[in-house]
């Protein structure tokens, strides 16, 4: 145990600063600090005794030159436990600092403004504040250091019930805190200074980036029962993402519960109109809009009903009573929605475990992270990462080209963009035939396009689905005419694909010879 006799205060953030202060004084605490903090302190009847006055060395350079001095450091980093350290702390009269409470100057928040400069990034940039978390957080056995608010009042919580002193592990659950904080706080700067060019000009990739995830939980174990794993998320995550679910019932989520979910969720709010995505090992086997939920589940069931069995099923909008006894009739792992009502919560706990989760769709925005959208995709390869600008295109009508003799009526141009969306979600080789708002056949992850092609037509045909009329989307443009022919076989009057192919005039001459609409929307959607 530590007894705090002595504290030095200097915040950024003066949250709960002033309660914090008070309480410490009803320990009998002498209380130092600095400049703005000290002021605050003072204007609130708190006793305190400035830093330039406790070192004998006034402030200067702007506030940059405070803190950066023996007596503070020694008094952090002096171990109490050694007699050198003590007779040498007494030899240059270096006073013990127990209590170290520092938050930082707000670099994260100052970059994150549209209209921030260069200048503006440099001067909040912290240097004595890091330094003295640094020097507390190394003498944890002897020196307590809080650097976020969030913290008083469990450290208060403890003093009290410890008569003034705060214990070892509490010591040093707030070391790792503050270490993780200085981590933190470099990474955001390296990864600042590192995007731009000496002429100022940004950089689209910095040439360092520091990644930077916590726990949420260790997991049973990875995509095999021999594999360990645990989950992680943004240290900033994005509004409406998975990682901000709030898990209402079920057991506990599984390695590839949470792949799934994700993939499931994603897909499923890239939609305006009320829709359902099913999910099964990361490819959707329906999806389907509808005027109401039980409509699109409906529709998205009947795509593939045997693979949906032991799927994710997700929604866009809120999860009623109609609804929930429709999906309880299947066996499903996950099931996610914005919301739940509660006569459908209460039918779901006869389905102890199915996990709910239940995610608040992101607000929109004019970028990805306000869209609850990432805006870079990761990828681990041996000893390195690839890092790429997330696949967040967006396509309309009057996008498209059209390619064909025969042209497109505005319900079939409807649901060739309706396919496309739904590619986007699907394992490249991907081909989707879709029809009246709804997966009609889903073929994936093929080596060929024509395997994929194959694959979505016999998925169609097991589910006693006619794909006469309907639409097919293909991620990446159809290499030979081959894929053309299959699906005009199947019945399909519509595709639509990037385009780009050597071939394309063989492709384009396949569609016009089966009377094919063809549009291409010069964009791949690859998923690998």
């Amino acid at each position: 145990m530590t007894t705090i006799k002595r504290a030095l205060i200097s915040v950024s953030d003066k949250t709960g600063v002033i309660e914090l202060a008070q309480a410490l004084i009803s320990f009998n605490i002498e209380i130092l600090s600095t400049g703005g903090t000290a002021k605050l302190l003072r204007d609130n009847n708190i006793s305190v005794i400035e830093v330039g006055d406790y070192t004998g060395f006034p402030e200067m350079l702007d506030g940059r030159v405070k803190t950066l001095h023996p007596k503070v450091h020694g008094g952090l980093l002096g171990r109490r436990d050694l007699p050198e350290h003590v007779s040498t702390m007494q030899a240059h009269d270096i006073p013990n600092i127990d209590l170290l409470v520092v938050n930082l100057y707000p670099f994260e928040a100052t970059v994150a403004k549209p209209d921030c400069t260069l200048e503006d990034a440099i001067e909040n940039i912290d240097i004595g504040g890091p330094a003295m978390v640094r020097s507390a957080a190394k003498n944890w056995q002897h020196v307590a250091v809080l650097t976020d608010a969030n913290q008083y009042e469990a450290f208060l919580t403890e003093l009290q019930a410890n008569n003034g002193e705060a214990s070892r592990a509490s010591l040093f659950k707030l070391s790792v805190a503050a270490f993780n904080r200085i981590s933190n706080y470099d990474a955001a700067i390296s990864d600042y200074l590192s995007s731009f060019n000496a002429d100022d000009t940004r950089k689209t990739f910095p040439d360092q980036t520091n990644s930077r995830f916590v726990k949420l939980q260790d997991l049973r174990y990875g995509e095999n029962p021999h594999q360990q794993a645990a989950f992680y998320r943004d240290l900033h995550p994005a509004p409406g993402s998975l990682v901000t679910a709030q898990q209402l019932q079920g057991k506990e989520l599984s390695y590839n519960n949470i792949a799934d979910a994700d993939a499931a969720w994603e897909a499923v709010k890239s939609f305006t109109s009320t829709a359902c995505v099913i999910v099964k090992h990361a490819n959707p086997c329906g999806v389907a809009v509808g005027d109401n939920a039980l409509e699109a589940y409906s529709k998205a069931f009947q795509t593939d009903p045997s693979s949906a069995f032991g799927g994710i099923i997700a929604f866009n909008s809120t999860v009623d009573l109609s609804v929930a006894e429709a999906v309880s009739k299947q066996f499903m792992e996950v099931l996610i929605a914005p919301d739940f009502t509660i006569e459908a919560l209460n039918l779901l706990k006869a389905k102890a475990n199915v996990r709910v989760l239940k995610i608040a769709l992101p607000k929109g925005g004019n970028t990805p992270w306000l869209q609850g959208r990432n805006a870079q995709d990761i990828k681990r390869v041996g000893s390195g990462i690839l890092i790429q600008t997330a696949d967040n295109h967006e396509i309309a009508a009057s996008d498209l080209k059209i390619i064909s003799t025969k042209q497109p009526t505005a319900i079939q141009l409807q649901d060739m963009l309706f396919a496309w969306n739904v590619a986007k979600y699907v394992k490249s080789n991907a081909i989707v035939f879709c029809g009246n708002g709804m997966t009609l056949g889903v073929g994936a992850g093929q080596m060929s396009r024509i395997d994929s092609t194959k694959i979505a037509i016999i998925k169609a045909q097991n589910a006693g689905l006619s794909l006469q009329n309907s639409v097919v989307a293909s991620d990446a443009f159809f290499p030979f005419r081959d894929g053309i022919d299959a699906l005009a076989a199947a019945g399909a009057s519509c595709v639509i694909h990037p385009g780009g192919s050597m071939r394309d005039e063989e492709v384009i001459n396949a569609a016009n010879e089966h009377g094919l609409v063809m549009v291409t929307t010069c964009i791949r959607h690859f998923r690998h």
